[in-house]
């Protein structure tokens, strides 16, 4: 049993690394919702006129799988498995930033230039450039994305496990949407604020109405992800047997 354990928790842990990582990396992508949907701009109006749609990072396509698999773990290893993933995630994410930071910075080759100076249409295109643009994040949305993944996991593995121990152990759908929902509340706004107010140029009613969007993004799709919880649950437990 001890053996099948540790092979669900490496196996999850490996999901969640992969996951986290890949969000971080393909974040700096901002897509429209409303031309992925075929629908017209929502123009959503916030206070001091401040007009959204629903432009998101890509990231958000692999945090909701993050979340999930972090109060998988939650439920089967406790807040201390929680910790040990998310501590060592946020290092192997730094790591990898590190790298691609590093990557960006050599010199390019000359022949790598020339072969991709035009693009399919004929036009000058510094390939370097686009390379060190798409891969070199800022110092600011480094620091503000690790720090709020930090804060959003301690923050969703304290209130999952208080809520489990109210619920004796019942209604998983309750413990995972309601830390979700405390812990991107947060977590929505400390990005944003760390990112684009202190270290950008955002103004901070910008910050909140853009943290709103995302927020209630997330929540929506945490809400319809319940049922995939319920079959990662079945599967793991028909794995380990009824009594984990």
């Amino acid at each position: 049993m001890t053996s099948k354990k540790q092979f669900v928790f490496f196996l999850l842990f490996g999901f969640f690394l992969t996951n986290a990582l890949l969000a971080e990396l393909i974040g700096v992508k901002i897509f429209s919702l409303e031309k992925l949907l075929g629908i017209a701009p929502l123009e959503i109006v916030f206070w001091n006129n401040i007009v959204l749609s629903l432009n998101l990072t890509a990231g958000v396509i692999l945090w909701p799988i993050v979340f999930i698999i972090s109060d998988i773990i939650n439920d089967y290893f406790g807040k201390k498995g929680v910790m040990q993933i998310s501590y060592a995630t946020a290092f192997f994410v730094s790591f990898a930033f590190l790298a691609v930071y590093t990557a960006t910075k050599l010199p390019p080759a000359d022949f790598w230039i020339n072969v991709n100076a035009k693009d399919k249409l004929g036009n000058p295109f510094d390939v370097n450039y686009a390379y060190s643009l798409l891969f070199g994040q800022g110092l600011g949305i480094i620091i503000g994305s690790l720090t709020a993944f930090l804060i959003g996991q301690i923050i969703d593995a304290a209130v999952f496990q208080h809520i489990k121990a109210r619920t004796k152990e019942k209604h998983i759908w309750i413990r995972a949407t309601i830390s979700t929902i405390i812990s991107q509340l947060i977590d929505s706004f400390v990005v944003l604020g760390i990112a684009f107010y202190i270290f950008g140029n955002w103004s901070l009613d910008l910050v909140i109405a853009v943290g709103i969007v995302n927020f209630c993004y997330k929540v929506a799709i945490a809400i319809i992800m319940i049922p995939l919880l319920y079959i990662i649950h079945w599967g793991i437990d028909g794995y380990l047997g009824k009594g984990k």
